[in-house]
């Protein structure tokens, strides 16, 4: 996501400086655009793909709020092995 989300890129170019193939990356891009966290439109042969903003905001949301929930969580684990639970 962190490379798509500079901008359009194809999977070649996603792939380039990573230790996975390009068919690596397109298996992930493919669930990304499922999930409809991305969209691919063709340019030539090529596929580029670009963020999907609004789904991206929802699940932002959803993962701050989680993870606000585990700090609260390690924080009362925390205390409690400071207590010598």
């Amino acid at each position: 996501m962190e490379r798509v989300s500079r901008g359009s890129a194809t999977a070649t170019e996603i792939a380039a400086g990573l230790t996975v193939t390009r068919q690596a990356v397109a298996k992930h891009l493919a669930v990304l655009e499922e999930a409809g966290l991305v969209s691919a439109r063709r340019a030539g042969r090529e596929r580029r793909f670009s963020p999907t903003p609004a789904p991206l905001g929802e699940a932002i949301s959803w993962m701050a709020s989680v993870g606000g929930e585990w700090d609260e969580r390690l924080a009362a684990l925390e205390r409690y092995v400071q207590r010598g639970g």
